[in-house]
């Protein structure tokens, strides 16, 4: 690793504070200290603000355009969610402020459903507490069901944001969702992705649906570069310019050669690998 190598940051079962004890680390082997070899730090020693929330804050970004692309308002549009994570409690809160109803969400212990929409903002001060699931949560109106029980509810966004294969081929025909957000990473097996285009639903996948957190981490290593610090404001005004971008590429791709939002990423992605190795030679 090394801040002009590999670069970690935080995922499942880390935190910033580990974050913080990689760099020190490796600084203490090269007699200085090195911001830049990790992303996700404590903002205190060369973290980037709206770091932490930028993956659900992509997600929710992405949502906006895909439904604005489809002709859905935000407001009151049925969303549910699955994962109370990071991604998926920040996703929640963001789609709450924009005026979504998240009817669904849950955790490890189970889920919570209430066709009126939950109070989110009093889940996730449940949540906030360490060690607090939703199994031990209560509001009127809510019902209990388990994970897969909300895969499968009659929403308009459907949002897995907690562990990979939550969609597979043995689930894939329940899915009642008209628009599929991936946060987690692999959350839809392949198999299920088959079933779920014959099915013409509209998915964006994880390589670009929860990038808000990696193009997060880019802005976090050139501000330690620098030495020059933005503020929250300057973070989500480029982070949502950097996703309007892809999508918008993404999209259009997609449109042009009648291929799912997956495929047109891949394709994308393919075509820059490629065109970099032939501008930089043999020895590429």
């Amino acid at each position: 690793i090394g801040p002009d190598k590999d670069i970690p940051a935080p995922d499942v079962g880390s935190t910033p504070e580990i974050m913080s004890w990689i760099m020190d680390t490796y600084s203490l082997l090269q007699g200085h200290t090195v911001t830049g070899v990790v992303t996700g730090k404590p903002v205190q020693i060369g973290g980037s603000l709206g770091r932490g929330e930028a993956t659900g804050r992509g997600v929710m970004l992405y949502i906006k355009m895909i439904l604005s692309k489809l002709g859905i308002s935000m407001k009151g549009t049925t969303v549910a969610v699955q994962g109370m994570g990071n991604v998926g409690s920040i996703s929640a809160k963001h789609l709450f402020g924009e005026g979504m109803k998240v009817v669904a969400v849950s955790d490890i212990s189970g889920g919570i459903y209430n066709p009126d929409g939950l109070n989110i903002p009093a889940i996730l001060k449940h949540v906030s507490v360490r060690g607090t699931l939703l199994s031990t949560y209560q509001e009127e109106g809510m019902q209990r069901l388990s994970n897969q029980e909300l895969l499968s509810l009659p929403v308009t966004v459907l949002v897995p944001a907690a562990m990979e294969n939550q969609i597979n081929a043995d689930n894939g025909d329940d899915i009642r969702a008209k628009v599929i957000v991936e946060g987690a990473n692999g959350p839809t097996t392949a198999e299920a992705d088959e079933i779920l285009n014959q099915k013409g639903i509209v998915l964006i996948p994880d390589i670009l649906a929860n990038a808000g957190g990696v193009i997060a981490s880019y802005f976090e290593w050139v501000q330690d570069m620098q030495y020059l610090f933005w503020t929250e404001e300057e973070v989500n005004s480029k982070l949502a310019q950097y996703i309007e971008t892809a999508f918008n590429a993404v999209y259009d791709i997609a449109e042009e050669k009648g291929v799912s939002l997956r495929t047109g990423a891949y394709l994308i992605a393919i075509k820059r690998v490629v065109e970099a190795a032939r501008l930089r030679g043999n020895w590429a």
